[in-house]
């Protein structure tokens, strides 16, 4: 990752510690494809505790399901990557951190797993803010390593569209106008 990407990550998560502040909120992170990414950055900010509660990585299906709760039916019905399973990361992760925001990622971060119907680069996303769900599935250029660099710049971006009232997916246009080199 360049010093562009971690200095952006780190602006959006100490961005992120600001707003969850002043608004007396505590956000967590249900994270797959990622690896722990998202709790990384957030934690990367000195005082994070004040507004972090958790964060659960569940690679593996068998923890979607046994520690987030992620219904069976929807991992065989749709797969890991896939929206039912991703809204069931983030019910999950806030149901047993009582955090008013989360954030859920999944996806296939390559260079393989791909397939026709989810290629390399496909991460679906979804954030909550209180019993509001959002969610939406975003296709990734790059290897590994810029897939999940730009699933964690999403996820934060998308949080602090939450925290502004504004829709999650507007991630982009948010990274945009905020980070124009982006």
């Amino acid at each position: 990752m360049s010093h562009a990407d971690q200095y952006a990550i780190t602006w959006l998560a100490s961005l992120l510690g600001q707003q969850l502040q002043q608004h007396t909120a505590t956000v967590t992170t249900a994270e797959s494809c990622t690896g722990g990414g998202i709790a990384e950055a957030i934690t990367r900010i000195a005082g994070s505790s004040a507004w972090f509660e958790v964060g659960f990585v569940t690679y593996s299906n068998a923890q979607k399901t046994r520690v987030l709760q992620v219904a069976p039916a929807d991992l065989q019905r749709d797969g890991a990557v896939s929206q039912s399973v991703v809204e069931g990361m983030v019910r999950g992760a806030q149901r047993l951190s009582a955090a008013r925001y989360a954030v859920a990622v999944s996806g296939v971060a390559g260079p393989g797993g791909g397939s026709v119907e989810k290629p390399v680069g496909t991460v679906w996303l979804a954030w909550a803010d209180g019993e509001q769900v959002q969610s939406s599935c975003w296709h990734f250029a790059g290897d590994r390593d810029a897939v999940r660099q730009q699933t964690v710049q999403a996820a934060l971006a998308g949080l602090l569209c939450l925290i502004e009232g504004r829709e999650a997916a507007a991630w982009q246009q948010w990274l945009n106008k905020h980070l124009p080199n982006q």
